[in-house]
């Protein structure tokens, strides 16, 4: 359990919130809202900068939720897991970075693509260091 403080806090000048604190709260009861198909994985690499999604970060994940156009997406393409954001333009469907170094993949007839779930949540390591 950790301390939640209902109030919100500037990310200016610091204020004394412990007037507002409120009871603990279970950090997976915010991030998740149907815990059997709800699962987290960690990013690797940039391709989703441009999202706020970062090398390291680790990914909230609901199968339970139903992809669709413009969601941020996990799948599998051919055998490789990868974070994409879904895009849906008439009946084609491509998964796009959010990097101008990396190019929109269309998924055509022949490709081996699932969609694994929906990403909810990203959660980063505020500290200079990585371990």
């Amino acid at each position: 359990m950790v301390k939640f403080f209902a109030e919100y806090v500037n990310a200016g000048f610091p204020s004394p919130a412990d007037d507002f604190q409120e009871d603990d709260i279970r950090l997976d009861d915010y991030l998740v809202q149907n815990r059997p198909a709800t699962f987290i994985v960690r990013v690797k690499g940039e391709s989703m900068m441009g999202a706020g999604i970062f090398d390291g970060d680790l990914l909230v994940v609901d199968r339970s939720i139903e992809a669709r156009h413009n969601h941020v997406i996990l799948g599998c393409l051919n055998g490789e897991f990868t974070v994409k954001r879904l895009w849906r333009k008439e009946s084609r469907i491509w998964l796009k970075a959010e990097n101008p170094g990396y190019k929109a993949v269309e998924i055509t007839e022949g490709m081996d693509f699932r969609i694994w779930g929906v990403v909810t949540f990203s959660i980063r390591h505020h500290q200079l260091f990585k371990k």
